[in-house]
């Protein structure tokens, strides 16, 4: 932002002004790529290389800073990984080639990624990272100078998604068919094109020691975490789509009759342009809803993938864009302005989460504090009314169930510390003044075991007396005390009494 933006921010959010400027001076980047002790792991030293980070940085904005952020090899894993299937992607969106072209290249493409030499300079003009596939001799040459088994796991991912794309343009250009028609047909096109990126980054934080190896078998959280980014996206992208007739809502969703008799009987959408007709609001509204409450269902499985995580840097890199995805999917809700242009959430937002999205408590109760938001704006009339609160319910109960909210970390010992006000906290002292007394009454008995003698010693409550035994011992003493008495003066009046 320049000058001159930021200064009518201060005039007009100052807020968000001041968020800008915390993280414009506090949140400094983890690693430098550029920096000469860095160039052994992220190759910058090289003209190829260094080709492939400025490809990045063009192609993905929003994604290479959190990359480059990844510690040690991993981010010039990741950045490789991320051209393939930029470049993959791109031949599957170009609409100006035609299918009995597009077929050999897709189905081949995990192999000719990785020969020398290899370019393609048939993608049209008007594809932006057309200048990827020209170019592509320097990721092919980076790529074959990767480990096995990383080049491995790039291949099978690859392999795997251009399978899926091509059967998916294959359709669509022989069968003339422009819409998704269910909801499993849907998910196994997010599969394809967003789930198997979770996969294969997985797989990577496994190869490469920084997280356990058994974390790279999750596949059904890793494709969560994928297939909720790039459901958000659909979702977001609805208007940029539809102008060019690329439309992924599947049918089962925005053709169902409810919404049409939610708002006056009227028919059910037969053709997805009708969504931003004038007139069909609320009714498009209503299959907004449905699409929302369908992405919010992979909310828990991708809280408890990050929960899996150890390593900062890593989790990082899978928790901000996940936390971006709930903020964009609060944004939609309910906005009849994603119908009509494209929105994307503010700089100062997307700054704050990334410096809230540093531990998996945190970022459970962003994803709560959204939920929240998105329940609040539901109402009873949308046909979807009761899943969407099940759905915002469940991410509630699973926040709850982890890390409850009366229990507080303090600011200074980071200890837990629980709210006085909240009945919970009355449950949890009593459990643990019980758990106290278990642990007590254990220990006497292996110290009765062991050294019967040693127990007063060892337990000071142990030697302690109760009160009857006072009360019994003092009434003791005053009886004496009163007999000698008694006695004394009995023997006084016997000897010097009276004759």
């Amino acid at each position: 932002m320049g000058a001159a933006s930021m200064l009518t921010l201060l005039l007009t959010h100052p807020l968000e002004f001041r968020t800008l400027l915390q993280y414009k001076v506090w949140h400094e980047p983890k690693r430098d790529i550029t920096n000469p002790a860095e160039h052994p792991s992220s190759g910058w030293d090289r003209p190829s290389m260094r080709r492939c980070w400025e490809f990045l940085d063009q192609t993905s904005r929003s994604f290479s800073g959190v990359i480059k952020e990844l510690e040690g090899e991993l981010a010039r894993v990741v950045c490789l990984f991320y051209l393939v299937l930029r470049g993959l992607d791109t031949i599957e969106d170009d609409m100006t080639l035609p299918d009995e072209k597009k077929q050999p290249i897709l189905r081949q493409f995990h192999k000719l990624a990785v020969t020398p030499g290899w370019t393609f300079t048939e993608c049209g003009p008007k594809e932006k990272d057309r200048q990827l596939l020209v170019e592509w001799t320097v990721v092919s040459e980076e790529l074959n100078r990767l480990d096995s088994w990383y080049l491995d796991i790039i291949i099978d991912i690859t392999e795997k998604m251009q399978t899926g794309m091509a059967d998916y343009a294959h359709k669509a250009a022989t069968t003339n068919e422009l819409y998704v028609q269910t909801i499993d047909e849907y998910n196994l096109y997010c599969h394809y094109v967003a789930g198997l990126v979770g996969e294969g980054l997985t797989r990577f934080w496994s190869a490469s020691g920084k997280e356990a190896d058994w974390l790279g078998a999750q596949l059904e959280l890793s494709n969560a975490m994928g297939t909720m980014l790039q459901k958000t996206n659909i979702i977001r992208d609805f208007r940029e789509d539809a102008e060019e007739r690329r439309f992924f809502w599947p049918r089962e969703i925005w053709g169902r009759e409810a919404y049409g008799k939610a708002v006056g009987g009227r028919p059910a959408f037969t053709d997805m342009t009708q969504l931003y007709a004038p007139g069909n609001e609320k009714q498009a509204l209503w299959v907004q809803s449905g699409m929302v409450v369908d992405v919010l269902g992979h909310a828990c499985d991708s809280l408890d993938y990050l929960r899996l995580l150890t390593k900062q840097s890593v989790f990082s890199f899978c928790a901000i864009p996940q936390t971006m995805a709930m903020a964009t999917l609060t944004l939609c809700f309910m906005n009849y302005d994603m119908f009509q242009r494209h929105i994307k959430i503010r700089k100062a937002e997307a700054a704050s989460l990334i410096m809230r999205s540093t531990n998996p408590r945190d970022v459970a109760y962003i994803f709560r504090d959204y939920a929240r938001i998105i329940h609040a704006r539901a109402v009873p009339e949308d046909p979807n009314f009761l899943r969407l609160s099940v759905a915002c319910g469940k991410i509630e109960q699973w926040c709850e169930r982890h890390y409850p909210s009366f229990v507080r970390l303090g600011a200074v010992s980071g200890g837990p510390q629980f709210d006085a006000a909240d009945t919970r906290t009355k449950v949890v002292e009593a459990a643990q003044a019980r758990d106290r007394e278990i642990a007590r009454e254990k220990r006497i008995q292996a110290i009765r075991e062991k050294q019967p003698g040693a127990l007063a010693a060892a337990d000071p409550k142990a030697g302690e007396t109760s009160m009857g035994e006072i009360i019994f011992y003092v009434g003791t003493a005053f009886l004496i005390v009163l007999a000698v008495g008694l006695g004394a003066t009995w023997l006084l009046l016997q000897y010097f009494g009276p004759a």
